[in-house]
């Protein structure tokens, strides 16, 4: 239950539009809400501005239709990562206005007042075989507010690629990059922006790649340092850290722009 389905819900006690006793009944779900076999937390994106996202992987098709479907109900949009379309076809069966972003293995669900009103925030990736990690980045950060740049297929070893991109990244309030292999890309990045560069290494790559594991260690090594570094193939990660980053820029800025108007009263 986000902020403003809270002073919705208020407002229609004040209204007559809803009891207090049906109000009471909504408000019973907070903190969270026992499905038996989770425990949904509703109240997260009070606590942190941002709201719980399902994690597919390891749930039954069943089980991700049913916290979906409690989730959408309790009002806000709603996504599930590393959805399978299986889970897709369960969660429409409870869910029709859901949608699946085959690509980043995403279902969604955006709430109609929902916009893309911060950022932005660029989505980089070292090659096509990154993708599937680039655009879970991406349609996450969309998800949760944030205005995504995607730029594709700029690797290191046609380094002029990522060059050509200059403009656009100078404009950025962060930079998510996403790089198998060896990993070198987002150092790369992070010498050329004057914003967090969040670094994905992904699971792409030849035996000596170890499965993401070189892309990991050449990022914690980085020699830029505004460069930090999530999980291997975590792209949701770096999008929910680079969409609290921008959020909290934009609340620094709103409380300076407050302060300075009480100062000249």
């Amino acid at each position: 239950m986000t902020r403003e389905t809270i002073l919705q819900l208020l407002e229609s006690v004040q209204t007559g539009e809803r009891t207090p006793a049906a109000a009471l009944r909504e408000l019973a779900k907070l903190p969270y809400e026992d499905a038996g076999f989770a425990r949904i937390d509703h109240h997260r994106s009070l606590r942190l501005g941002l709201p719980e996202v399902i994690y597919s992987e390891g749930k039954t098709p069943a089980q991700v239709a049913e916290i979906f479907a409690r989730m959408a109900a309790a009002g806000g949009s709603v996504l599930a990562t590393r959805a399978s379309a299986e889970a897709y076809d369960a969660v429409t069966a409870r869910v029709p206005e859901a949608v699946f972003h085959e690509q980043a293995r995403i279902i969604g669900l955006r709430k109609p007042e929902a916009r893309e009103d911060a950022g932005p925030v660029a989505v980089v990736c070292a090659g096509t075989s990154d993708l599937p990690v680039a655009e879970e980045a991406a349609v996450t950060a969309e998800y949760l507010g944030i205005r995504v740049v995607r730029i594709s297929d700029v690797g290191v070893a046609g380094l002029h690629r990522i060059l050509a991109e200059r403009e656009t990244l100078g404009e950025v309030r962060a930079a998510i990059v996403c790089a198998g292999m060896e990993g070198a890309l987002p150092s790369v990045v992070g010498g050329l922006v004057a914003a967090p560069v969040i670094a994905v290494p992904t699971s792409v790559g030849y035996g000596a790649a170890f499965g993401g594991l070189a892309a990991l260690l050449g990022m914690l090594n980085s020699c830029s340092p505004n460069v930090c570094v999530v999980n291997i193939d975590n792209g949701f990660g770096a999008a929910y850290v680079a969409a609290m980053m921008v959020r909290s820029q934009i609340r620094a800025g709103e409380t300076a722009i407050d302060e300075a108007a009480s100062a000249r009263r």
